[in-house]
């Protein structure tokens, strides 16, 4: 069992654009991005320096085109509808955004079928008809080494399909409530927090309940993970949304975006390299109109070829 993987499906934007059905919940979205008619074209070069980057560390890029039609404007964020598991499952999550349901592909899965060895489909899309969501690593951060999974409990993050998928995949749940300054729930964990091989990276400030927020520190602690702790003013620059990958070499790399490590302190730069190498991205386009960072762009492959 591994926490990261070598192998990041991308999803390649055909029209990003600001997200009208995202934006209620969605308090990380710019509305000023509505009108700009050069965000795909940004959003594009943003996508191709994430690609490149990850090459370059020696991290194998499955890069799959967005569909011309339907035309879905969150497509680059594929981690919400799909995760991969290194025992050969493969989980479709229910999305609450309707024009979000339109990224589920039978292409795609069809294609991850003849490469790779997958044992078991869980499809949770069904949910979405009696408005139960639980939108993939957005809602979930997995620490597989240790079979525990975490959720802040949002509109978009259902805590019985968690807690009942979590139950599928025999990892133990751990579910909270998270709220940003203005008191609005957070719509996916993955935003306050990132857990790699023997750290966290978490926004405790942003758990209201003193027991909530001791529970999860607790778990970190027993699961001995050195917790770097960030503010809700870093949580609001993305420094939540990061992803450890393996390089070529086997040695592990932070995959974060620039506004998130501009905001992170020295020290808190130091502490995080002492488990990985940061590889800071500029993606400033798709984080103001999507909404979302880096680790929402990467699905990560724990499936084994075929």
């Amino acid at each position: 069992m591994k926490q990261s993987t070598n192998r990041i499906l991308l999803v390649k934007p055909a029209h990003f654009a600001y997200n009208e059905q995202t934006a209620p919940s969605n308090a990380f979205q710019n509305a000023e991005m509505v009108d700009s008619d050069s965000v795909q074209e940004k959003a594009l070069l943003e996508f191709k320096g994430l690609a490149s980057a990850l090459g370059s560390i020696g991290v194998e890029v499955i890069e799959i085109e967005d569909s011309e039609f339907p035309v879905t404007p969150d497509a680059v964020f594929p981690n919400n509808w799909l995760s991969l598991h290194e025992d050969g499952t493969m989980v479709l999550y229910p999305m609450c955004a309707p024009n979000r349901r339109l990224e589920r592909r039978k292409d795609i899965l069809d294609w991850l079928s003849d490469k790779y060895s997958i044992n078991e489909v869980i499809d949770l899309s069904h949910s979405e008809e009696q408005g139960q969501f639980l939108e993939g690593t957005g809602s979930i951060v997995f620490d597989h080494l240790s079979k525990v999974a975490y959720a802040c409990i949002s509109q978009r993050t259902d805590r019985s399909l968690f807690e009942n998928l979590c139950k599928r995949l025999n990892y133990r749940p751990i579910c909270f409530i998270a709220v940003d300054p203005t008191g609005k729930a957070i719509y996916h964990t993955n935003v306050m927090m990132c857990i790699g091989t023997g750290f966290a990276v978490i926004c405790l400030e942003s758990i209201p309940s003193v027991e909530k927020r001791n529970w999860v520190r607790e778990e970190l602690n027993r699961t001995q993970h050195e917790i770097i702790e960030i503010s809700l003013a870093q949580m609001a620059r993305f420094a939540g949304n990061m992803l450890e990958v393996e390089t070529g070499k086997g040695e592990r790399a932070l995959v974060l975006s620039q506004t998130a490590f501009d905001s992170l302190s020295a020290q808190q730069k130091a502490v995080l390299a002492q488990y990985c190498e940061l590889l800071p991205i500029g993606i400033p386009t798709i984080e103001q109109a999507g909404g979302g960072s880096v680790r929402c762009m990467m699905a990560e492959v724990f499936l084994s070829p075929h």
